[in-house]
């Protein structure tokens, strides 16, 4: 089991495929996903990876937020949450994960607020029918009706359904498709909407109950950054040198040695 991310949603657009369809999408963005903590059986008695996202200002930040982010090395986060992993799936603190965690054609389940919609009454919230347009229904057109009963039990039961907060709940929807991913950008691309509003955070996850894509990177797609301190990035580093090197001798024009040595010659017998 791998562990999921924290995305911003950053709105919907289209995207057209090979064969000219186009399909509407939602804009997931990755704001320096890291990883801050990790859970061990051992030391917490379960195994989980706690990841950080987006930049928060120091004022918006307790004391005790600010040392724990200090402590791994990594800038103050807006958004932490923590994702159950497998032992063999744990990453190292500091490890930035990219929008390539996820493949094209991979199914995702997201997790995030849904859009507030304030106080609403039974019709909205509901779907309750009203009470008549006439035939003594002056006032009352919206209203709910009865709620309760007579003497006994003498009270209304808990969770009717009545006018309240409507909105603003927690909710999961399962197997969206990813279509496409942008790792330079870390954008990902889901199909069809999600929930909540514009700039909410979500939590993304491989779907449970289809398969993990076959292409998906284990443990995890991570931003793997140039160290040259690392000896072996430094290899790499050298390996990619040697390679350009080797490009631009073969892209390299043709001198003519022995049309250079007669201008030469000629430059001579001149002077």
């Amino acid at each position: 089991m791998r562990t999921g991310v924290i995305a911003k949603k950053v709105g919907m657009t289209r995207l057209f495929r090979d064969d000219g369809r186009h399909v509407p999408v939602t804009v997931l963005a990755l704001e320096n996903c890291q990883v801050v903590s990790v859970r061990t059986e051992d030391h917490d008695g379960y195994v989980a990876v706690q990841l950080g996202s987006g930049q928060a200002k120091q004022k918006n930040v307790a004391k005790p937020q600010r040392e724990h982010f200090a402590k791994a090395e990594v800038e103050l986060k807006m958004e932490v949450a923590e994702f159950r992993v497998s032992e063999d799936a744990l990453l190292e603190v500091g490890s930035t994960i990219a929008a390539s965690h996820f493949v094209s054609g991979q199914y995702v389940d997201i997790t995030g607020p849904t859009q507030g919609k304030g106080f609403a009454g039974g019709m909205k919230r509901w779907g309750f029918g009203g009470m008549r347009a006439t035939h003594g229904v002056s006032i009352s057109h919206r209203a709910l009706g009865s709620t309760g009963q007579r003497q006994d039990p003498g009270r209304v039961f808990k969770n009717k359904k009545m006018a309240g907060h409507m909105g603003d709940r927690q909710r999961t929807q399962q197997n969206l498709e990813v279509v496409r991913t942008d790792d330079e950008r870390g954008l990902i691309f889901v199909k069809g909407s999600v929930p909540g509003s514009k700039n909410g955070w979500l939590l993304v996850r491989d779907a449970v109950k289809i398969d993990r894509h076959a292409e998906a990177p284990y443990p995890a797609g991570l931003k793997v950054a140039a160290n040259i301190n690392d000896p072996v990035m430094a290899d790499t580093v050298v390996e990619d040198a040697a390679v350009i090197d080797e490009a631009a001798v073969i892209d390299a024009p043709v001198i003519d040695t022995a049309a250079d040595g007669q201008a030469a010659d000629g430059q001579e017998g001149n002077s």
